[in-house]
């Protein structure tokens, strides 16, 4: 048996049991999918389901989850989000083939240290919950790819995170960040790391050492200087930087080809002029502009994406001039960020970088909704053009007998 889904809303479900505990046409199932529903616990005998890959129980009322779901040996894929959860237990971590992990929007205070053992693991989502704290067991995960922590109470990250040697995506949106570990160089495939609306004072000069870096986002925290070691970080074609304190630019970031760079929400051009200028404390050649230095940001949407765009930053100490690559239309850049990529060929290919998303079953759910609506008001929309179409003709017949 491949699957089991619900269409109604449960508040409990159970199987007739045999002398081993559970129905013998359930032995083989595979995957088990009881999202939305009302359900408050996780039957026991769940647990001998061992053949079981995929577990969805995200948006239901669970409070705690049995000691035995660690038995669950074949598990790939658990979803729990949206529950009532304020601890998982470390059985969890006997987990070996689990892969994708999904524990967001719960009451989680904080990770167990057998996480460590889940060595299978490459996509961990821990956002809106309660943690201050990741367990340093974290960098044993060395196949880990995705970790999104957003919305936590996070106030430092473990030293061993730079053991995470296959991380991607890093997400630590706001939480109380001060400071980031000086090993975070170390991820050499690290590609989007976003850490808006932390408290940083600084970046350590080995954020350079992320030579895969594409996208960097920090915007409202307290920073008062760039490292100019992040120029070495030669991939970064996203860098946001909006809302902070920055007194300048290290004049190191013009080797970089920015295709984007936030520096204020309240820009008027997409393209700002830089002059070359020499720090006095320091006598380190600076770039300063017309938004340097920064202030606090006082944004009444702190939510807000709707930031000014500054591009090309190899154009902007020499030529004033606007970039004609950027349109008018604001960019999700929570979603995809889209630029031109600058190329010998006469014609330019627009490339995207979509950022990867642990698929969801919710999120698919959600499209499809939203894919029906669209294509209700595009039949309704043709449906008013024929009808508009058909009073038009008949107009034109009664003017031509006239």
């Amino acid at each position: 048996m491949r699957s089991i889904a619900t269409e109604g809303v449960w508040k409990s479900f159970y199987w007739t049991p045999t002398s081993s505990g559970i129905c013998p046409s359930l032995c083989h199932l595979v995957s088990l999918e009881l999202r939305e529903n009302l359900l408050t616990y996780l039957p026991e005998s769940l647990s001998q389901l061992h053949k079981l890959e995929e577990l969805d129980v995200g948006s239901n009322e669970l409070y705690n989850l049995p000691e035995t779901i660690g038995c669950l040996v074949s598990l790939k894929d658990l979803w729990l989000d949206g529950n009532q959860l304020s601890q998982i237990p470390p059985e969890l971590g006997s987990m070996r083939s689990l892969t994708c992990l999904d524990v967001s929007e719960n009451k989680l205070e904080h990770l167990p240290e057998e996480m460590g053992n889940l060595l299978s693991l490459t996509d961990l989502l821990v956002s809106q919950n309660l943690i201050d704290m990741l367990p340093e067991s974290l960098g044993k995960l060395r196949r880990l790819s995705i970790l999104k922590a957003d919305q936590n109470r996070l106030v430092h990250l473990p030293e061993s995170i730079g053991n995470c040697e296959s991380l991607t995506e890093l997400v630590l949106t706001e939480n109380q960040l001060v400071s980031l570990p000086r090993s975070i160089g170390k991820l050499k495939k690290l590609s989007n790391f976003n850490c808006d609306r932390n408290r940083l004072m600084s970046l350590p000069k080995e954020i350079g050492g992320c030579c895969s870096l594409t996208v960097l986002c920090v915007r409202e925290n307290h920073l008062t200087r760039i490292p100019p070691e992040l120029s070495q970080a030669t991939e970064l074609h996203v860098l946001d930087v909006s809302g902070n304190r920055l007194l300048y630019l290290p004049l190191t970031l013009t080797s970089l080809r920015l295709k984007a760079l936030w520096l204020s929400e309240n820009q008027s051009q997409p393209l700002l002029t830089f002059q070359t200028d020499v720090d006095p404390e320091s006598g380190d050649k600076i770039l300063t502009c017309v938004l340097l230095p920064q202030q606090p940001c006082e944004s009444e949407n702190k939510g807000s994406d709707n930031l000014a765009r500054c591009g090309a930053l190899e154009s902007l100490v020499e030529s004033s001039m606007l970039d004609d690559t950027w349109d008018d239309k604001a960019t999700n850049r929570m979603s995809t960020i889209r630029f031109m990529e600058d190329d010998d060929d006469e014609d330019d290919e627009e490339r995207t970088l979509l950022r990867r998303a642990t698929p969801h079953p919710g999120e698919l759910k959600n499209m499809k909704k939203v894919a029906e609506s669209i294509r209700k008001d595009m039949n309704a929309a043709k449906g008013l053009d024929s009808n508009k179409n058909e009073v038009n003709n008949a107009v034109d017949r009664v003017t031509t007998s006239v």
